[in-house]
């Protein structure tokens, strides 16, 4: 009895496909892991295929130092990459030298998102708070030690009535 292969001509020629792009994904993300290993800057993918473009996705937002974000300009796809685990360290870095010397610290050239990340992260952080000041690419953000005015005087007074 003659054994038949289950798979048409056609499978196999699908099956090469994915192990094509299996194979160009995996030097991509080596490519990508290299560039973002000490970088807070975000990395921009263009011309990617979807099938790439998810597979990509699924990879980074599976690790939590890293958000992906899809942005489409006309027909355009573009897959950017943010390190956040590395944002996140170095604004925390800041933030400690803020409280200690008292001296703010300015950050220029962060995108939207990664403003959002910085702002969001250091909220939760005593004696800190973030600033947005500037339009457009002149956007600054700024990390200083909180000012504590006229509020917490009242609060004082009010502790010291009781």
């Amino acid at each position: 009895m003659m054994m038949r292969n289950n798979k048409s001509p056609r499978n196999n020629r699908q099956d090469k496909y994915r192990d094509d792009d299996h194979e160009k994904i995996n030097g991509m993300l080596n490519d990508i892991m290299q560039k973002l290993e000490d970088s807070i800057d975000a990395i921009e993918i263009r011309d990617l295929n979807p099938y790439e473009r998810k597979q990509i996705h699924t990879w980074f937002d599976s690790r939590p130092a890293f958000k992906t974000k899809t942005y489409r300009n006309n027909d355009d796809y573009i897959l950017k990459i943010y390190p956040i685990g590395n944002l996140k360290g170095k604004v925390e870095k800041m933030a400690q030298e803020v409280l200690e010397t008292g001296k703010s610290v300015f950050l220029h050239d962060l995108g939207n998102f990664e403003r959002f990340i910085v702002h969001d992260y250091l909220k939760t952080f005593d004696g800190i708070e973030t600033l947005s000041s500037g339009e457009g690419t002149n956007r600054v953000l700024e990390i200083k030690r909180k000012q504590f005015g006229r509020s917490l005087k009242r609060i004082m007074k009010k502790i010291k009535l009781v």
